[in-house]
């Protein structure tokens, strides 16, 4: 083998070692995966891009990693198209001015935002305004932010 092991001063056995080995091997096995877990800006949405929509929220997740707002969008045909808009952390929505309460569903509201790559009705939150066209929060979000 590599040698003796010895951890605090105590010789460890064959099977101590090949134990650690896994363990060690398990560990950088699943490290990617725990990084690709929170997924980046650029992978999903479209950085080049933004859309505006305006529509009636059916639900708002104050949650983390990200906040979600769903809203329904009345298309120029009359239907409805059900778009949804990834926000920032928590944490950095009360940055922001932003509580858990700030929107509701059945609130009209105006989103700024960066497409989704694939050409769904999904997009990351910009900046958003309510009905009266007021800003909802303190600043809007940049590129830099997408945490």
């Amino acid at each position: 083998m590599c040698g003796e092991w010895y951890l605090a001063g105590i010789k460890m056995g064959e099977g101590f070692v090949k134990r650690l080995r896994f363990w060690l091997a398990a560990v950088a096995l699943a490290a990617p995966g725990a990084a690709l877990a929170h997924h980046s800006f650029a992978v999903f949405f479209d950085p080049e891009k933004t859309v505006t929509v305006t529509g009636v929220v059916t639900a708002f997740r104050f949650t983390n990693p990200h906040g979600t707002i769903a809203l329904d969008v009345t298309k120029p045909d009359g239907s409805i198209e059900h778009w949804r808009a990834e926000t920032n952390a928590p944490v950095i929505l009360v940055r922001r001015g932003w509580t858990r309460n700030i929107i509701k569903p059945g609130d009209t509201v105006t989103i700024t935002g960066w497409p989704a790559r694939d050409g769904k009705p999904y997009m990351r939150l910009s900046a958003m305004k309510d009905a009266n066209g007021k800003p909802i929060g303190t600043a809007p979000f940049g590129k830099q932010d997408q945490s």
